[in-house]
Protein backbone atom coordinates (compact mmCIF):
# COMPACT_ATOMS: atom_id res chain seq x y z
CA UNK A 1 0.00 0.00 0.00
CA UNK A 2 1.37 3.40 -1.24
CA UNK A 3 2.04 5.90 1.74
CA UNK A 4 -0.27 8.57 2.68
CA UNK A 5 1.54 11.50 2.32
CA UNK A 6 0.83 14.55 4.38
CA UNK A 7 -1.21 16.53 1.73
CA UNK A 8 -3.20 13.77 1.26
CA UNK A 9 -3.96 13.48 5.30
CA UNK A 10 -4.84 17.38 4.90
CA UNK A 11 -7.36 16.70 1.84
CA UNK A 12 -9.10 13.96 3.67
CA UNK A 13 -8.87 16.20 6.80
CA UNK A 14 -10.81 18.65 5.51
CA UNK A 15 -13.18 16.79 3.24
CA UNK A 16 -14.16 15.09 6.60
CA UNK A 17 -14.69 18.51 8.67
CA UNK A 18 -15.80 20.67 5.25
CA UNK A 19 -18.78 21.03 6.92
CA UNK A 20 -16.93 22.80 10.31
CA UNK A 21 -16.02 25.82 7.41
CA UNK A 22 -19.52 27.95 7.44
CA UNK A 23 -19.41 28.57 11.02
CA UNK A 24 -15.64 28.83 11.20
CA UNK A 25 -16.00 31.93 8.91
CA UNK A 26 -19.45 33.52 9.96
CA UNK A 27 -17.26 33.45 13.46
CA UNK A 28 -15.40 36.18 11.84
CA UNK A 29 -18.04 38.62 12.17
CA UNK A 30 -17.24 38.95 15.99
CA UNK A 31 -14.12 40.65 15.07
CA UNK A 32 -14.07 44.39 14.52
CA UNK A 33 -13.11 45.04 11.05
CA UNK A 34 -13.72 48.33 8.89
CA UNK A 35 -16.37 47.84 6.28
CA UNK A 36 -15.41 46.80 2.97
CA UNK A 37 -17.78 49.66 1.09
CA UNK A 38 -19.41 52.63 3.34
CA UNK A 39 -23.21 51.49 2.12
CA UNK A 40 -24.09 47.52 3.53
CA UNK A 41 -27.18 48.11 0.98
CA UNK A 42 -24.94 47.88 -1.74
CA UNK A 43 -22.27 45.16 -0.18
CA UNK A 44 -25.55 43.31 0.15
CA UNK A 45 -27.11 43.25 -2.95
CA UNK A 46 -23.79 42.52 -4.42
CA UNK A 47 -23.25 39.52 -2.28
CA UNK A 48 -26.46 37.97 -2.45
CA UNK A 49 -26.28 38.20 -5.98
CA UNK A 50 -23.22 36.45 -6.46
CA UNK A 51 -24.20 34.00 -3.94
CA UNK A 52 -27.41 32.98 -5.86
CA UNK A 53 -25.24 32.24 -8.76
CA UNK A 54 -23.34 29.60 -6.64
CA UNK A 55 -26.39 28.11 -5.58
CA UNK A 56 -27.55 28.26 -9.43
CA UNK A 57 -24.42 26.40 -10.45
CA UNK A 58 -24.43 24.33 -7.08
CA UNK A 59 -28.21 22.95 -8.73
CA UNK A 60 -27.57 22.44 -12.07
CA UNK A 61 -24.58 19.97 -11.40
CA UNK A 62 -27.14 17.90 -9.42
CA UNK A 63 -30.25 18.58 -11.63
CA UNK A 64 -27.78 17.06 -14.20
CA UNK A 65 -25.74 14.65 -12.86
CA UNK A 66 -24.86 13.52 -9.34
CA UNK A 67 -21.73 12.34 -7.20
CA UNK A 68 -22.02 10.97 -4.13
CA UNK A 69 -21.10 14.31 -2.38
CA UNK A 70 -20.50 13.16 1.09
CA UNK A 71 -18.34 10.32 0.76
CA UNK A 72 -18.35 7.30 1.94
CA UNK A 73 -17.62 7.10 6.06
CA UNK A 74 -16.50 10.72 5.74
CA UNK A 75 -14.21 9.45 3.46
CA UNK A 76 -13.38 10.86 -0.26
CA UNK A 77 -15.65 8.05 -2.36
CA UNK A 78 -16.93 7.27 -5.73
CA UNK A 79 -18.77 4.76 -7.11
CA UNK A 80 -18.11 5.75 -10.67
CA UNK A 81 -16.39 8.75 -12.53
CA UNK A 82 -18.70 11.05 -13.32
CA UNK A 83 -18.18 13.32 -16.68
CA UNK A 84 -21.75 14.26 -17.89
CA UNK A 85 -24.06 17.11 -17.28
CA UNK A 86 -21.87 20.23 -16.08
CA UNK A 87 -18.80 17.57 -15.66
CA UNK A 88 -18.23 18.11 -19.23
CA UNK A 89 -17.02 21.19 -19.08
CA UNK A 90 -15.62 21.94 -15.72
CA UNK A 91 -14.47 18.83 -13.10
CA UNK A 92 -15.14 20.29 -10.26
CA UNK A 93 -18.75 22.16 -10.87
CA UNK A 94 -20.05 21.75 -7.10
CA UNK A 95 -16.49 23.78 -6.08
CA UNK A 96 -16.90 26.79 -8.82
CA UNK A 97 -20.44 26.50 -6.95
CA UNK A 98 -18.98 26.73 -3.71
CA UNK A 99 -16.51 30.01 -4.82
CA UNK A 100 -19.47 31.70 -5.80
CA UNK A 101 -21.03 31.23 -2.14
CA UNK A 102 -18.18 31.89 -0.83
CA UNK A 103 -17.56 35.06 -2.58
CA UNK A 104 -20.99 36.21 -2.00
CA UNK A 105 -20.89 35.67 1.73
CA UNK A 106 -17.68 37.96 2.09
CA UNK A 107 -18.59 40.47 0.34
CA UNK A 108 -22.11 40.75 1.84
CA UNK A 109 -20.43 40.96 5.48
CA UNK A 110 -19.08 44.14 4.60
CA UNK A 111 -16.07 43.11 6.78
CA UNK A 112 -12.65 43.02 5.42
CA UNK A 113 -12.02 40.92 8.07
CA UNK A 114 -14.07 38.42 7.30
CA UNK A 115 -13.37 39.62 3.40
CA UNK A 116 -9.71 37.89 3.96
CA UNK A 117 -10.16 35.37 6.38
CA UNK A 118 -13.08 33.56 5.25
CA UNK A 119 -11.87 33.50 1.83
CA UNK A 120 -8.72 32.68 2.89
CA UNK A 121 -10.18 29.42 4.90
CA UNK A 122 -12.16 28.78 1.97
CA UNK A 123 -9.30 28.28 -0.58
CA UNK A 124 -7.25 26.40 2.02
CA UNK A 125 -10.12 24.14 2.35
CA UNK A 126 -11.42 23.21 -1.07
CA UNK A 127 -7.09 23.01 -2.21
CA UNK A 128 -7.02 19.79 -0.16
CA UNK A 129 -9.98 18.63 -0.66
CA UNK A 130 -9.63 18.59 -4.71
CA UNK A 131 -6.22 17.49 -4.15
CA UNK A 132 -7.68 14.01 -2.14
CA UNK A 133 -10.17 13.71 -4.43
CA UNK A 134 -7.94 13.78 -7.34
CA UNK A 135 -5.58 11.48 -5.80
CA UNK A 136 -8.60 8.88 -5.25
CA UNK A 137 -9.69 9.42 -8.66
CA UNK A 138 -6.70 9.41 -9.90
CA UNK A 139 -5.97 6.09 -8.09
CA UNK A 140 -9.59 4.09 -8.57
CA UNK A 141 -10.04 4.76 -12.38
CA UNK A 142 -6.39 5.85 -13.97
CA UNK A 143 -6.16 6.25 -17.69
CA UNK A 144 -10.11 7.07 -17.31
CA UNK A 145 -9.47 9.72 -14.95
CA UNK A 146 -6.61 10.67 -17.10
CA UNK A 147 -8.12 11.18 -19.90
CA UNK A 148 -10.96 13.53 -17.95
CA UNK A 149 -8.49 15.66 -16.34
CA UNK A 150 -6.50 16.22 -19.77
CA UNK A 151 -9.87 16.86 -21.45
CA UNK A 152 -11.82 19.14 -18.65
CA UNK A 153 -10.57 21.96 -17.12
CA UNK A 154 -10.77 21.64 -13.18
CA UNK A 155 -12.22 24.81 -11.93
CA UNK A 156 -12.76 27.34 -15.21
CA UNK A 157 -15.76 26.05 -16.88
CA UNK A 158 -15.50 25.37 -20.21
CA UNK A 159 -18.56 27.19 -21.52
CA UNK A 160 -19.22 26.16 -25.65
CA UNK A 161 -21.77 23.82 -25.63
CA UNK A 162 -23.06 24.92 -22.19
CA UNK A 163 -26.77 24.66 -23.66
CA UNK A 164 -26.61 21.82 -25.74
CA UNK A 165 -25.86 20.24 -22.03
CA UNK A 166 -28.75 21.56 -20.75
CA UNK A 167 -30.87 20.71 -23.41
CA UNK A 168 -29.76 17.34 -24.09
CA UNK A 169 -30.45 16.03 -20.57
CA UNK A 170 -33.64 13.68 -20.82
CA UNK A 171 -35.08 15.39 -17.68
CA UNK A 172 -33.74 17.98 -15.30
CA UNK A 173 -34.11 15.98 -12.03
CA UNK A 174 -35.76 18.58 -9.88
CA UNK A 175 -36.42 16.54 -7.16
CA UNK A 176 -32.69 14.98 -6.60
CA UNK A 177 -31.99 18.77 -6.35
CA UNK A 178 -34.57 19.49 -3.38
CA UNK A 179 -33.70 16.25 -2.11
CA UNK A 180 -29.47 16.42 -1.93
CA UNK A 181 -29.63 20.33 -1.64
CA UNK A 182 -31.72 21.04 0.82
CA UNK A 183 -30.42 18.53 3.46
CA UNK A 184 -30.28 21.55 6.55
CA UNK A 185 -32.31 24.13 7.47
CA UNK A 186 -29.19 26.82 6.82
CA UNK A 187 -26.24 26.44 4.08
CA UNK A 188 -24.62 29.01 2.26
CA UNK A 189 -27.32 30.74 0.26
CA UNK A 190 -29.12 31.86 3.67
CA UNK A 191 -26.57 32.52 5.64
CA UNK A 192 -25.32 34.65 3.09
CA UNK A 193 -29.09 36.52 3.50
CA UNK A 194 -28.78 36.48 6.99
CA UNK A 195 -25.15 38.03 7.34
CA UNK A 196 -26.20 40.99 5.05
CA UNK A 197 -29.14 41.33 7.82
CA UNK A 198 -26.01 41.48 10.30
CA UNK A 199 -24.57 44.14 7.96
CA UNK A 200 -27.55 46.23 7.44
CA UNK A 201 -28.07 46.61 11.14
CA UNK A 202 -24.26 47.02 12.20
CA UNK A 203 -24.90 50.09 9.59
CA UNK A 204 -27.57 51.47 10.74
CA UNK A 205 -29.49 50.79 7.34
CA UNK A 206 -32.30 48.70 7.74
CA UNK A 207 -35.19 51.26 7.79
CA UNK A 208 -33.42 51.82 4.53
CA UNK A 209 -34.51 49.27 2.14
CA UNK A 210 -37.61 47.61 2.47
CA UNK A 211 -37.07 45.77 -0.60
CA UNK A 212 -33.87 44.24 0.09
CA UNK A 213 -35.33 42.82 3.42
CA UNK A 214 -38.02 41.48 1.78
CA UNK A 215 -35.55 39.74 -0.83
CA UNK A 216 -33.84 38.40 2.35
CA UNK A 217 -36.93 37.36 4.05
CA UNK A 218 -38.02 35.44 0.75
CA UNK A 219 -34.76 33.65 0.36
CA UNK A 220 -34.75 32.43 3.90
CA UNK A 221 -38.52 31.39 4.08
CA UNK A 222 -37.82 29.58 0.33
CA UNK A 223 -34.97 27.58 1.71
CA UNK A 224 -36.73 26.41 4.55
CA UNK A 225 -39.36 25.34 2.86
CA UNK A 226 -37.36 23.33 0.79
CA UNK A 227 -35.65 21.86 3.52
CA UNK A 228 -39.46 21.22 4.99
CA UNK A 229 -40.01 19.65 1.08
CA UNK A 230 -37.20 17.62 1.46
CA UNK A 231 -37.99 16.03 4.89
CA UNK A 232 -41.35 15.23 4.20
CA UNK A 233 -40.21 13.48 1.40
CA UNK A 234 -37.50 11.14 3.20
CA UNK A 235 -40.47 11.13 5.52
CA UNK A 236 -42.85 9.17 2.36
CA UNK A 237 -39.95 7.40 1.54
CA UNK A 238 -39.32 5.69 5.03
CA UNK A 239 -42.14 4.69 5.99
CA UNK A 240 -43.50 1.24 5.44
CA UNK A 241 -46.47 0.49 2.76
CA UNK A 242 -49.90 -0.04 4.46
Amino acid sequence: MAETSAFQRYGQACFKHRGLMLPAAVLLLLIPSPPICHDAIVTSLVGIAIALVGQFIRAGTIGLEYIIRGGKDHNVFAEKLVTGGLYSHVRNPMYLGNAFLLLGLAVTSNSWVFFIGGIAIGVAVHIGIIGAEEHFLGTKFGAQYEEFRRTVPRLIPRLAGLGKTFRAADRFNWGRVIDKEFMKPVDWTSATALVALVALWRADQLRECPLLLALIAVIVLTRLVLWLVQKSRRSRAAAPAG
